[in-house]
């Protein structure tokens, strides 16, 4: 996965050993070489996934969702890369490890597991308010960082309000068996917050008997005790923690608590400080640079990439119709501009500029047009993106494929075309 044979990762991370992995993704520990720092990189094999709608969409879901989550109890995503075949996502990196090892050494006292539930319901009520559901909770989706506090991660599964049908509920089967909700197993449909309290039960009850509520060697005979809600709480749990666990592991998701009542229950309220969060929502990834509009963000990058176009989920565009395509050209934006302008001369074209390192190249009759805008990769390579509008596939192939396409390839060192408007998972 490294770019070199010091394991460095685009320059930027120092890439160390594996910390897990997956059927698609596997997760390394990863030092910041500018700061040195410590991250966990996700990588993601686009080969596995491209030809998989359905895992492409929870990759795009899985990206926006993080970038606008930002909460204590919420693992954070730092930066989004990509190249050809893989994505990374640079994440915080939790050292304690997973609250699913803790557990495997016995349960945890009341006070101890009450602590890391409320930090768990801090977060997911963050989560649904902003119309996110994790729909994956369990303890080995769930960090413990150096400072004991919990961390969610994981949010592959996640659902977001536009997945709603118009009953008003979710209806994707999924999650892990033994912490599904009973509706889930009805395929009727889900309201994905009543979901996400009920595996919260499932957690807590783990989290102080050291082992399920609902388990069975048989599956079927396990959904049976989940829709029954049968499970015995062990003698040790206090009356008070019983009680709660009703209320969470109701079987009717109407009755069942809410976020709300929760923060007001009197075995959660213990010791519970309600967080203070800033209202604004930071954006990961986006250039710190004043010149937005030449600057490529990790998320560009990544619909730079043939195989995988994401571009249309963070800009809130879709792939415009007629020809097009981008090029990585090794050379600064403002000779690419110049050239251009010189070539275009002799072809008597009119040429609008835009702002900064663009134009608009428009044939003698003003009925077709071709953009060409130039974006700064990095200090010695840009992105040259061109799109043709109005029709005009003649004026397309004369102008940009046989004269200026092929003046700025006798200049270039890197090129990686990708045309505009191609299905994803094909490369172009």
């Amino acid at each position: 996965m490294a770019s070199s044979a010091a394991n460095s990762l685009f320059g930027k991370y120092d890439v160390g050993k594996l910390l897990g992995c997956g059927a698609f993704a596997k997760v390394y520990h990863a030092r910041d070489i500018k700061n040195g720092h410590s991250v966990a990189i996700k990588v993601i094999n686009k080969h596995k996934i491209a030809h998989n709608a359905h895992l492409v969409s929870n990759v795009k879901r899985e990206i926006d969702i993080m970038r606008r989550l930002r909460h204590p109890n919420i693992v954070k995503l730092y930066e989004v890369m990509a190249t050809k075949t893989k994505i990374y996502f640079v994440m915080e990196f939790v050292k304690g490890g997973e609250l699913f090892a803790k557990v495997a050494k016995g349960r945890l006292s009341e006070s101890h597991s009450r602590k890391y539930f409320q930090q768990l319901i801090s977060a997911i009520g963050y989560c649904h308010s902003r119309g996110v559901y994790h729909r994956d909770l369990k303890p080995e989706n769930l960090l413990i960082d150096e400072n004991g506090d919990l961390k969610v991660t994981d949010f592959g599964l996640s659902a977001v309000t536009g997945q709603i049908r118009a009953d008003g509920l979710l209806h994707t089967l999924c999650g892990t068996p033994s912490y599904v909700a009973p509706e889930i197993l009805t395929k009727r449909g889900y309201d994905g917050a009543k979901a996400d309290i009920w595996s919260c039960g499932v957690i807590l009850f783990v989290l102080n008997a050291a082992f399920l509520p609902f388990n069975d060697a048989n599956l079927m005979m396990m959904y049976k005790k989940i829709y029954k809600g049968e499970y015995k709480c062990p003698k040790w749990m206090s009356h008070d923690l019983k009680r709660f666990l009703s209320r969470l592991l109701d079987t009717k998701p109407e009755t069942r608590i809410t976020v709300d009542e929760i923060k007001t229950d009197p075995w959660f309220r213990k010791g519970y400080k309600e967080l203070k969060l800033e209202d604004d929502i930071q954006i990961v990834g986006r250039p710190e640079e004043d010149d937005k509009s030449t600057s490529l963000n990790a998320f560009d990058i990544i619909s730079f990439s043939s195989g995988l176009n994401l571009s249309p989920l963070f800009d809130g565009t879709s792939s415009s119709p007629g020809k097009g395509e981008r090029l990585v050209v090794a050379e600064s934006p403002d000779k690419i501009i110049e050239k251009v302008e010189e070539i275009v001369k002799e072809a008597n074209v009119r040429i609008q500029k835009r702002k900064e390192w663009g134009v608009d190249l428009v044939n003698r009759n003003g009925k077709y047009a071709i953009g060409l805008e130039v974006f700064r990769l990095t200090e010695n390579l840009v992105v040259v993106e061109v799109q043709s509008s109005g029709g005009g596939t003649d004026f397309y192939d004369e102008l940009w494929n046989n004269k200026i396409r092929s003046e700025l390839l006798d200049r270039r060192h890197v090129q990686v075309p990708t045309t505009s408007g191609s299905p994803a998972g094909k490369k172009t």
